[in-house]
């Protein structure tokens, strides 16, 4: 068995709009009521598989939801047309393209049981993201259906889990032992926190992982508060490197320790706040990127092209690259519609390790998928989304013509009617 990580990455639905349904996510609430573009959105998202393609990574893909949530709303009593604009809005939400909060992965060198768990995310905390998880559950069940997978429901409410953007994992390579890191938080000012330690301990048990090798640490509560509402906008690892901006943690210094003793060969990279203020890491999404490991054994971090526009940002990266440091080369990938609703390149991808044999190939994709994923963008995603259009019937028509059109091509057709 030939174990590799591998992306999936959500597709930017036809529904991607700006309504600022997210509080603590600043370029959310910034951007609210602005127009939203879904077809560029979407084709951003191509771009960056195919980069990450080029650079010799394996890739996978997540389809778009079926919005409106109709299911969601007859719960409530409602039909969309019956709605008030809040709740259209929210059965609308394209925030399922944030694969990150899909799920939290357990690779199967961390198990007892040596198979590769998946809990999806219930995402109670926001009302949008909140009908999610029944249909992330099924993607999941169809892509990783092999017995080498385990797939399992998601933590029951009030607990709040909001899947690997609070998670990380170190190990000497991917499909070596690793420990596991759950990022939870308590406070952040007005910030609801959205992941509970209750919730992270639960998947850490169901995953079956070992408990000398899994940690549970505190998000600060000023990153939080100031809009780092996932731990992944303020710290990121891939194999032995953990990157973390020195607010990130509570404690860090305790933290710091365990994780030295769990895992010697950790090589910890902090930015320092004096060299990038908190607010500068958080606006440009520095630690919201993709620290990968390329074929050849350096290590990339992809990055928003926000990045590169913040000189604080761009200054660190250049001397840490130009340094002895582990990180050899920066991507910079153009990802702005993502961005400006709050998700950077590490938001749009879940993180698995397996073997790609396993996976239903249908998820698998290459340049030749994404020629055909992107032609069906082309023809059928909206060019514009503004919030006043939102009750439009032939607009809502258009988003699930689209969505069914991606399913047909992609030969999904059991979630066609889900």
């Amino acid at each position: 068995m030939s174990r590799v990580e591998i992306n999936f990455d959500g597709i930017i639905g036809p529904s991607h709009n700006y309504a600022g349904l997210s509080p603590g996510n600043l370029a959310a609430m910034k951007n609210r009521g602005a127009v939203a573009y879904p077809r560029a959105a979407a084709l951003q998202g191509i771009a960056k598989m195919r980069a990450n393609i080029a650079l010799g990574l394996a890739q996978g893909i997540l389809v778009p939801h079926a919005r409106p949530d109709h299911r969601w709303l007859a719960q409530l009593g409602l039909t969309y047309a019956e709605a008030q604009p809040h709740l259209q809005a929210q059965a609308l939400s394209a925030s399922a393209m944030w694969a990150a909060n899909a799920a939290t992965v357990s690779p199967a060198p961390d198990t007892a049981d040596g198979i590769c768990h998946l809990s999806p995310a219930n995402l109670v905390t926001m009302a949008h993201r909140s009908h999610e998880w029944p249909e992330t559950l099924a993607q999941l069940r169809l892509a990783f259906a092999n017995p080498a997978f385990a797939v399992h429901e998601p933590v029951p409410a009030p607990f709040g889990d909001e899947g690997a953007a609070n998670h990380m994992r170190l190990c000497a390579a991917h499909d070596a032992p690793g420990v596991e890191v759950f990022v939870y938080g308590v406070s952040g000012g007005p910030f609801p926190a959205r992941q509970h330690r209750e919730a992270s301990a639960s998947v850490a048990r169901h995953h079956r992982l070992d408990a000398a090798r899994t940690l549970f640490v505190q998000q600060s509560e000023e990153a939080i508060a100031a809009g780092a509402f996932h731990n992944d906008v303020v710290a990121v690892a891939n194999e032995r490197v953990l990157f973390a901006h020195e607010l990130a943690f509570a404690d860090k210094g305790a933290f710091y320790a365990d994780l030295r003793r769990a895992f010697p060969e950790v090589e910890i990279v902090e930015v320092p706040d004096a060299e990038v203020p908190l607010t500068d890491a958080i606006t440009s999404y520095l630690f919201n990127a993709q620290l990968v490991t390329l074929p050849g054994g350096e290590m990339a971090l992809v990055v928003p092209e926000e990045a590169r526009e913040t000189p604080s940002v761009w200054r660190w990266l250049e001397a840490h690259v130009a340094g002895n440091g582990p990180i050899r080369r920066l991507e910079v990938v153009d990802v702005r519609q993502s961005m400006a609703n709050g998700g950077g390149p590490a938001c749009l991808r879940l993180r698995v390790v397996a073997d790609p044999a396993t996976i239903d190939p249908r998820f698998l994709v290459g340049h030749a998928k994404l020629d055909r994923i992107a032609a069906v963008i082309e023809a059928h995603w909206p060019e514009r989304i503004g919030q006043d259009e939102i009750a439009d019937p032939p607009l809502i028509a258009r988003i699930e013509a689209a969505r069914r059109a991606l399913l047909e091509t992609l030969g999904i057709v059991e979630l066609i009617d889900r």
